[in-house]
């Protein structure tokens, strides 16, 4: 209905306003990796559109004929510059349009725009509702939103390959998965065990895995380009012979010369099959494998081979073509694995460190992780001016006396500060000279564990006869005295510790001791 002219007026103010919205996705802050995967995705999907809409535009500009044509049919002669016929035609299509869609929506393209550029429930007017987030559909539970991978079902594909020298744990698989940045994937496995069938759908497995991975955590990133370049890189090597490992004539002639022993050669005059070679020459002199060929002539019709005609000549060279293209593949496979696990090195490191991490976790601890797991985060809060404002303020609290600060963050008064003596300082030589403000602190701390632990460490009991005391010297010494005027009471333990039971009554030691053996307490 529009005119070419309209339609690229229209394509190109959609591109402008969606390079606005990309740039305001982008902008936005991501304290966390949720997020940050959510406006990458977004920003991918914005990005997508304007190379679709790019592609159109660039079309219509192409078609030169058309804007001609519109041209010339808004361009009115010079003898006709008052006929107004082509305006009224189209504003009868125009209202036939909306008479025919009475609900169609004209401001569809801004409608499209808010959807993206919106952050979650923002008109809070339910606190209990759960937006459902189709980015964390992509991942399982295992990835944790991209975090980690999920490489489990290929740990037990690798473990299951034929003839290899050592099952893996799947911390040691994740090492050989880290190697990889050192050199091509798997290089600790032997020619043959890369020249199979099971290797093949292995790496075909591990591979589209990392590239779907890759896609999903990096949609920013344009990896189908890198992958092609790597797959042009890999044919160059091949073709110059770089893959020394991968010596496709030597391994298909070894595979091919497996198969055919596996297979064995078949004496139609004695309807008989050799595993080998050699005994199947030794039996052409026999007696009996004359006979058959005698009685053979006779009959015109051979015996047939119930196995199917066997050609010994070409069958060798087709399977030698085969395991070529197999290792090819395989060999192609290997290298575009390689060159994604270089992107995803630090992932994989903290796979690894995860895993570590889970094996030392108790049962319990299991399913309190995956309970917080479960949990939606928390919705990221604007800070608006007025908050911001506060704390600048409190940052600026002006406090030239160095007062203590109260509950509320800010400095007490000066009164309370002269009333409680907290300019006083006390020095207590038994803690390590550690100093007290105020005397209402000085005479707690006598019954705190700082004092208590260099008490212990002088060999004297924290009791009421030292306090007040604070240098190590006077303690010794009103120690030794007390031994001397046989209070040796304060030495032992059992009568001057206290002990409290469950109804709130205060005991020593060893009355508390007793009464618990007769089961009083």
């Amino acid at each position: 209905m529009d005119s070419i002219i309209e339609t690229q007026r229209q394509t190109h103010e959609e591109i402008e306003r969606y390079e606005t919205a990309l740039y305001s996705l982008l902008s936005r802050n991501q304290p966390t990796h949720e997020i940050r995967i959510q406006t990458e995705h977004k920003a991918a999907q914005v990005l997508d559109r304007i190379s679709s809409r790019v592609t159109a535009l660039h079309n219509s500009y192409l078609d030169e004929d058309a804007r001609k044509a519109e041209i010339g049919t808004l361009s009115a002669p010079a003898a006709a510059q008052n006929d107004l016929s082509e305006f009224y035609a189209r504003l009868v299509k125009v209202q036939d349009h909306y008479n025919k869609y009475p609900d169609a929506v004209a401001g569809g393209f801004d409608m499209e725009l808010a959807a993206i550029l919106e952050e979650g429930n923002q008109d809070e007017l339910d606190d209990d509702y759960e937006e459902e987030d189709p980015i964390s559909l992509l991942f399982s539970g295992e990835e944790a939103y991209g975090k980690y991978l999920d490489l489990y079902a290929n740990h037990t594909a690798y473990n299951n390959l034929k003839n290899i020298s050592k099952r893996l744990p799947y911390l040691q698989y994740l090492d050989i998965l880290l190697a990889a940045q050192n050199g091509i994937l798997h290089s600790e496995l032997s020619k043959e065990v890369r020249a199979t069938k099971d290797y093949e759908v292995y790496i075909q497995h591990l591979h589209d895995y990392l590239l779907s991975f890759v896609k999903r955590t990096q949609p920013l990133v344009d990896i189908q380009t890198k992958h092609q370049e790597a797959e042009v890189e890999f044919y160059q090597k091949w073709d110059d012979g770089d893959f020394a490992d991968w010596d496709e004539n030597k391994s298909a002639k070894r595979l091919a010369n497996a198969d055919g022993a596996g297979q064995g050669m078949w004496c139609s005059a004695c309807q008989k099959s050799y595993s080998k070679k050699t005994v199947y020459d030794a039996h052409l002199t026999s007696k009996k494998h004359m006979k058959a060929i005698a009685k053979q002539a006779v009959s015109e019709t051979p015996p047939q081979n119930p196995n199917g005609t066997q050609n010994i000549t070409a069958q060798p060279a087709s399977n030698v073509q085969f395991l070529k293209s197999r290792l090819r593949s395989s060999a192609l496979l290997t290298y575009l694995s390689t060159s994604l696990l270089m992107v995803l090195v630090p992932t994989i490191s903290e796979t690894k460190s995860n895993v570590e991490r889970r094996f030392s976790l108790t049962a319990r601890e299991r399913e309190q992780e995956l309970l917080e797991q479960s949990k939606p985060p928390p919705a990221p809060t604007n800070t608006s001016g007025d908050a911001a404002a506060e704390e600048e303020e409190e940052e600026r609290i002006y406090n030239p006396l160095k007062l203590p600060l109260g509950w509320d963050g800010k400095p007490i008064p000066y009164w309370l500060y002269k009333l409680h003596g907290l300019g006083v300082e006390y020095r207590c030589e038994i803690c390590s000279d550690h100093v007290y403000m105020g005397r209402k602190n000085f005479d707690r701390h006598f019954q705190e564990s700082r004092h208590a632990f260099g008490m212990r460490a002088l060999g004297l009991p924290n009791t009421k006869h030292f306090h007040e005391i604070t240098r190590i010297e006077d303690a010794l010494s009103l120690a030794e005295k007390l031994k001397q005027e046989g209070r040796h009471e304060i030495f032992e333990q059992e009568t001057m510790e206290e002990l409290e039971d469950d109804e709130g009554n205060v005991y020593n030691r060893k009355t508390y001791e007793d009464l618990k053996k007769q089961g009083l307490i």
